[in-house]
Order: C-alpha cells, then structure tokens, then sequence
C-alpha cells in the first residue's frame, strides 16, 4: 500500500526517514507500552529497524497527522 509513496516532508520533526521508521515510531509513540518486535533477515533492514528506536517520537498531535496520512492513501 505505501510501496513507491514519498514520506511526508513533516516526518523529520521526530528524526523519521524511511517507511520502516515511519511505521515503527508510529507504534512506538503509544504510551499503551506497546513494544514492536521486527523481524528481519536483511541487515539492512536491521539497521533500519534499529534507528526506529533513536531519535524523537511523535507527539499525539504528530501521530494524529501521521493516521490520517496512512488513511488517505
């Protein structure tokens, strides 16, 4: 579904710059302590996936823009 799609310009405000990361401190944010587990076998993909962690999270208001982004693709 977001495959080819540019990231908003906004995600750099919380130190986002892949799709991964995107997605990744999106579930991050949530204060429920909800705690993603990627899986990958690429380690480009772990290194990707490790960066999520670093870095700003996305405040309710940033994760609000960051939903209605998803919904409107």
């Amino acid at each position: 579904m977001v495959r080819g799609k540019p990231l908003p310009i906004w995600e750099k405000e919380f130190d986002c710059c892949t799709r991964a990361q995107f997605f990744l401190k999106l579930i991050q944010s949530y204060s429920a302590r909800i705690f993603p587990i990627p899986g990958t076998s690429n380690p480009k993909h772990l290194i990707d996936n490790q960066q999520a962690g670093s870095g700003r999270l996305p405040d309710m208001t940033m994760r609000k823009c960051m939903v209605d982004f998803i919904e409107r693709i």
